[in-house]
């Protein structure tokens, strides 16, 4: 294969060795839609299987000119804000909690996330990039660095339409001697961009891009052939096509209905057929006045010769029958009722994943009890998570690819941290919350009707367990905490909730000196004599 434009990251020996050393008979699957080809085949050959690529690119449009129709656009803005939530804060933090790795190796992480969502330029732009990435089923960055200094990292990243770019997967197999089955040996991948899109006539002057150079997030759905990625908003393509179809056709009958119309019988007598028709041609043409006004040539011309479905009929009457009559025919009955075009609108909302409630202008949110709220709301808020999950993983190609050239961390080291690693995007629902709240109300009055048969038929572990639902390490950090609460209440604390060893402050009285007279004098100078005489007088003794 020649040199493919962009750079790549070798592979070290051990996963080499790995890959050669592993071998099955089942095919390994992807989820990514990329187009596998034989080794040896050209691009050419590529295009020449008449597929995908062209498929892909024309579902691409679909997808974005649905998201273009009112009710379509409505469901994935619900999407979007609820996954994406901005409010004086980041839109999405790293969480590194539970890896096990020095602080300055977490600290060093964080920053290098920071950089990614600055080059993203995600603070601003996280629902535009989401909205897209949910609509179009797939996203593309350009991986740009400068490759004499590549351990300065990633210097820009540059979207790409996803019509004009695709995955190629080049299979290299071989015969297993034993069983004569194919096994697979290894794969080459690369994506191939053409700046008109992906057609057959632009095999010769595609380029080929190395795989790292690219950034790839696909929506994880892929047709029954696993050979197309398929975005979200697949399901909505025939309710979305029925509920327009219906629309416009009772906007038609509404028009062509709405109207009272009249028939003229005219007597024509025993006139001959030819007469017949001039006479009520002519009658026609008395009664009725049909000037038109031509906008683009100014000229006002009559066209009582034409006529349309909403004008009146005019029918002959043979001699005999009543005579000439009009007759006036009643406008379109329960022309008020939706019920259909209702239907085919919840229908496309279900196929969105979107709760109806949020279909009608008067459903709004009560704070209440968790029974006020839908089963479908905690249904559309799993939905969120899973979307999220998914939309991380473009954070998790661009973070691999700048810690692996910045030398941070190496591959193998990556996919050790990447299972202990989260991305924490901020809630704004409350229906979680309200069902935890009430979930714990109703454990703590069962705890309150059990607690008088603690210690006689249940234990309090068992309660811990099968009541509140603890699990083991969950007690065992209660109990920690609660030591230490139980030790910082025993010893004194200031009012800061600082522990104070400080002496007591003794408060010192104040004594006023009394004056004293000559007699009081003399009487204290003789008690005084007195008592020295008596001691001494005890002592010798």
């Amino acid at each position: 294969m020649a040199k493919l434009f962009g750079f790549e990251i070798s592979r070290t020996k051990e996963e080499i060795k790995q890959e050669e050393t592993v071998k099955s008979f089942v095919q390994p699957t992807h989820d990514d839609g990329a187009m596998e080809v034989v080794a040896g085949g050209s691009y050419g050959t590529y295009v020449d299987l008449e597929g995908a690529a062209k498929s892909e690119g024309e579902l691409v449009t679909r997808y974005r000119e649905m998201s273009m129709q009112p009710e379509c656009d409505t469901a994935v803005e619900d999407i979007v804000n609820e996954a994406i939530i901005v409010d004086n804060q980041s839109p999405v933090n790293i969480v590194l909690d539970d890896i096990d790795e020095p602080k300055a190796l977490k600290d060093r992480i964080r920053e290098e996330f920071g950089n990614i969502t600055k080059l993203l330029d995600f603070n601003n732009l996280a629902h535009d990039i989401f909205r897209q990435w949910y609509i179009d089923g797939r996203l593309y960055y350009h991986i740009m660095i400068d490759e004499k200094k590549a351990r300065d990292g990633i210097k820009e990243l540059r979207k790409i339409d996803p019509r004009k770019i695709k995955k190629v997967r080049e299979k290299f197999s071989q015969t297993d001697q034993r069983t004569n089955m194919k096994m697979e040996k290894g794969y080459n991948e690369y994506y191939v961009y053409h700046p008109k899109g992906i057609t057959a006539q632009s095999n010769q002057t595609a380029v080929k891009i190395s795989k790292d150079s690219i950034c790839h997030v696909t929506s994880g759905l892929v047709d029954p052939s696993n050979r197309m990625v398929l975005g979200y908003l697949h399901k909505a393509i025939k309710p979305l096509n029925q509920l327009r179809t219906l629309e416009d056709a009772t906007v038609i009958y509404r028009l062509s209905r709405a109207p009272e119309r009249r028939i003229f019988y005219i007597d024509v007598g025993n006139l001959p057929k030819m007469k017949a028709e001039q006479y009520l041609a002519d009658m026609m043409a008395k009664h009725k006045n049909k000037l038109v006004y031509d906008a683009s040539s100014g000229e006002v011309r009559d066209d009582r010769k034409f006529m349309t479905m909403m004008e009146d009929f005019w029918l002959p009457r043979r001699e005999g029958g009543r005579g000439t009559e009009i007759t006036t025919l009643p406008g379109g009955q329960n022309l008020g009722e939706m019920d259909d075009v209702d239907y085919f609108r919840r229908k496309l909302y279900k196929s969105l994943n979107v709760p109806i409630t949020r279909m009608e202008s008067e459903g709004q949110f009560n704070l209440g009890r968790t029974s006020e709220v839908t089963r479908d709301e905690l249904k559309f808020t799993r939905f969120i998570e899973r979307l999220r999950a998914r939309f991380t993983h473009l954070f998790d190609n661009l973070l691999e690819i700048q810690l692996v050239l910045k030398g941070v961390i190496n591959r193998k080291q990556w996919k050790e941290l990447r299972d202990n690693l989260y991305y924490d995007f901020p809630h704004d629902s409350y229906f979680t919350e309200l069902k935890n709240a009430e979930v714990l109300t109703e454990r703590l009055r069962l705890m309150g009707e059990v607690e008088q048969y603690v210690g006689k038929f249940y234990s309090l572990d068992w309660v811990r367990k099968n009541v509140l639902q603890m699990s083991e390490e969950e007690i065992r950090d209660m109990d920690k905490q609660i030591k230490r609460e139980e030790s910082d209440e025993d010893s004194p604390m200031n009012d800061d909730g600082i522990e104070d060893d400080s002496e007591p402050d003794v408060q010192e009285e104040n004594f006023e000196p009394v004056e004293m007279n000559e007699e009081d004098r003399k009487l204290i100078a003789k008690m005084s004599n007195l008592l020295e005489n008596l001691g001494t007088d005890d002592y010798e003794e």
